[in-house]
């Protein structure tokens, strides 16, 4: 495990977080539910489409089954957040071409807090391999990243802030507020 921290933003990765098994496990409990992907609106709370997310995705109830819960447990671990303040796992699929615009995961709108509570943290799981692109990137927490061993790796797209790039089984943890709860505007990604 390494910690990352270009300014301000706080993450974590882990390598081989995942079995081969558990995400292929994830990958086709999840793939016969797969929808085109949604955002929320900041003002009314609601899902909605947008052409700044074009993934396909679906969320598997909290607590499924025992798979599901040693996940959700080893995110717990992992976070120090108790299962019960987690959302269910998010299951997300992108073709190449594919996209999420930079965002937050932090809700702004009062909708979604008052439902559940703040988003504080994000734990990526990567299911697959990919062999170009993929790249998590946060473009608000730049610093001398092409000093890094895998800059000629990346995309191009990947070289536009601090990137993670995808590995089936790697995990990262970032945390989209501070310690002090507010909100980290470092945590911008896409």
């Amino acid at each position: 495990m390494y910690l990352l921290a270009k300014p301000k933003l706080t993450s974590s990765c882990k390598k081989n977080w995942q079995s081969m098994e558990e995400c292929e496990y994830l990958i086709d409990l999840a793939k016969p539910h797969m929808k085109k992907s949604k955002v929320v609106d900041s003002k009314t709370g609601k899902s909605e489409d947008s052409r700044v997310r074009t993934s396909s995705g679906t969320f598997l109830p909290r607590g499924r089954d025992k798979i599901i819960k040693r996940i959700e447990k080893r995110i717990a671990d992992f976070t120090f957040i108790p299962v019960e303040h987690g959302e269910g796992l998010q299951v997300l699929h992108y073709e190449v071409g594919q996209k999420y615009e930079p965002h937050y995961d932090y809700f702004k709108d009062e909708v979604n807090t008052r439902n559940g509570g703040q988003r504080i943290a994000t734990v990526l799981m990567y299911l697959s391999d990919v062999e170009e692109g993929g790249e998590t990137v946060f473009p608000s927490a730049k610093g001398n990243i092409s000093a890094v061993p895998w800059w000629n790796e990346l995309s191009e797209c990947g070289k536009g802030g601090l990137s993670v790039r995808p590995k089936m089984g790697d995990a990262l943890l970032f945390w989209s507020m501070k310690p002090d709860a507010t909100l980290d505007l470092s945590s911008l990604h896409g």
